[in-house]
């Protein structure tokens, strides 16, 4: 019989206090068909490896560029020399998010950030945005780069558009991380939540924004994380309603792609927040067991958005994935 294993990587914010590097953790060995939990290790990394500044003050050098797709721009980033590492926004964001992440991944790879149709600089398509007209966005980027095959990230929306991605054109992947995503269709409560929101969007704007953004993020971390928040929000006010509204009606009418997860022969890498309001943790542990090849960063207090909520660990996790000679 055919087993597989996969490592599920776990913090708390004990060891965290308890340890002077912060980012050391256990990593636990399940195994997929016996569902046994062997501790094997402590990983420790270098002291200030993956070290992350103020998101809202640091500063990096990279040029933006654009290319035509269907008559219209596509905004993106691309530093660094290697191994390709694709990193993808998500809903309200643009690519300026991963500004810190970039400069300390370009070290060591290709990095290539992509602002997704009507967010950042990149134009509105259409009413709807589907994961698919996403993805292939993204795939006309890697074209032009004369990418051959890369590590995707998608946050969020990200993550939806990058399983999209995998379906239309799996050969390009090496590996995929889902942060904090998962591989479900909306239910018809998430539809219905969605309309509510589209209808908000419509009618207020900033409103809509100054109440989603903060949300995103775990109760204990909204004071600590204040400059950051309204970082987030004056990005996010420059999205159009359009924008805005096209990006929901597309999740809205996404795919499920758990069948997907269980055939990649890919690695996959999931990170989650336990306290997550938009992704329930439920769902990813049952996500993690699908995949053939799959590990897990599971972060306590955090919500959804962990590249802020927790960035040197996730930096230093995505920076150990990524670099491993991996492949399908």
């Amino acid at each position: 019989m055919e087993t597989w294993w996969f490592p599920i990587i776990a913090m708390t914010d004990a060891e965290a206090k308890r340890d002077t590097n912060l980012a050391s953790f256990f990593v636990i060995l399940y195994h997929r068909i016996l569902g046994e939990a062997i501790p094997i290790a402590r990983f420790t990394p270098h002291p200030g490896r993956g070290e992350i500044r103020n998101c809202n003050t640091a500063t990096q050098t990279k040029m933006s560029k654009y290319i035509e797709y269907r008559s219209q721009n596509i905004h993106y980033t691309d530093i660094g020399k290697g191994p390709v590492l694709v990193l993808l926004h998500g809903f309200t964001e643009s690519l300026e998010i991963w500004n810190n992440f970039s400069a300390e991944l370009s070290k060591s790879f290709r990095v290539i950030c992509v602002d997704l149709p009507g967010h950042g600089r990149t134009a509105n398509f259409s009413p709807v945005h589907t994961m698919e007209m996403m993805a292939e966005t993204v795939q006309a980027v890697l074209s032009f780069c004369r990418i051959q095959q890369c590590v995707l990230l998608g946050h969020s929306m990200g993550g939806y558009v990058a399983l999209a991605f995998a379906n239309l054109f799996p050969e390009m992947l090496k590996g995929l991380i889902l942060f904090h995503s998962q591989a479900d269709a909306d239910d018809e409560d998430a539809r219905r939540n969605r309309d509510r929101a589209i209808e908000i969007v419509k009618k207020d704007h900033s409103g809509f924004i100054n109440q989603f953004i903060p949300d995103l993020f775990a109760p204990a971390n909204r004071e600590r994380l204040k400059q950051e928040i309204d970082m987030l929000k004056n990005q996010a006010g420059s999205i159009s309603g359009k924008g805005l509204v096209a990006a929901m009606e597309g999740m809205k009418i996404r795919k499920g792609w758990r069948d997907l997860l269980s055939k990649l022969n890919i690695p996959v890498l999931f990170i989650a927040g336990k306290q997550d309001t938009r992704i329930p943790f439920s769902k990813v542990l049952e996500q993690i067991a699908l995949a053939k090849h799959a590990e897990a960063l599971l972060l306590d207090e955090v919500g959804h958005m962990g590249y802020l909520e927790a960035p040197e660990i996730t930096l230093g996790v995505i920076k150990d994935f990524a670099a491993r000679p991996i492949g399908g």
